[in-house]
């Protein structure tokens, strides 16, 4: 293999490792390279990284090499940060979402139903963070607005499309980790997905 190639490999795996990854551990994946050429070519990554400034670098720490960020980014880390944070979904507000992604377009009546409380302050929230969108209103009396997912809901939740939706049981599961104790869950015989779901 060509020392290009093996740099490749060795930045993935630090990259999905999420820990620092000893030199043997590298090893025990690249096993035709020895233990030397390996560390020799860490130090060359980590002299490539620190030439051209980037954002990241590669720190040898705990016995291992890891991926870290620059310390002088640090406040725009943060205010990353920030932003992800108020981003967070709750439980109500995943279990509101799960009622519109699998039953929309929907109107927020239909939602209330099915979670049995009022959904207005958690429908708006969604709203806010652009999770939800109006469609439009039915046609039946009183015109009700209908509430259907965006673009960022997709993205979210790593979806391709509303066909790579998850079981209502994942779904649950998502919003039993996420939520706190108090969270309710979605029942599956009130919640079908609709064959005609739009984006």
């Amino acid at each position: 293999m060509e020392d290009s190639e093996i740099k490749g490999i060795i930045e993935a795996l630090l990259f999905i490792s999420g820990e620092p990854l000893s030199v043997d551990r590298i090893r025990n994946v690249l096993e035709e390279v020895d233990r030397g050429k390996i560390k020799g070519l860490l130090w060359d990554l980590q002299h490539e990284y620190e030439m051209r400034l980037s954002g990241l670098r590669i720190v040898e720490i705990a016995g291992g090499f890891q991926f870290a960020t620059r310390p002088e980014l640090a406040p725009w880390i943060k205010k990353l940060r920030k932003i992800k944070q108020s981003a967070r979904l709750t439980a109500p507000s995943l279990e509101t979402l799960a009622i519109i992604a699998y039953k929309q377009p929907i109107v927020k009546a239909e939602i209330e139903d099915i979670r049995g409380v009022d959904s207005s302050g958690v429908v708006k929230g969604l709203l806010d963070k652009r999770m939800v969108k109006i469609l439009g209103r039915k046609d039946v009396p009183g015109r009700p607005i209908l509430y259907a997912t965006t673009r960022e809901f997709l993205q979210y939740f790593g979806l391709k499309d509303l066909s790579d939706l998850p079981t209502l049981k994942e779904f649950n599961d998502l919003i039993q980790r996420e939520g706190d104790t108090h969270a309710t869950t979605v029942e599956a015989e009130e919640v079908t997905p609709e064959s005609s779901l739009t984006s």
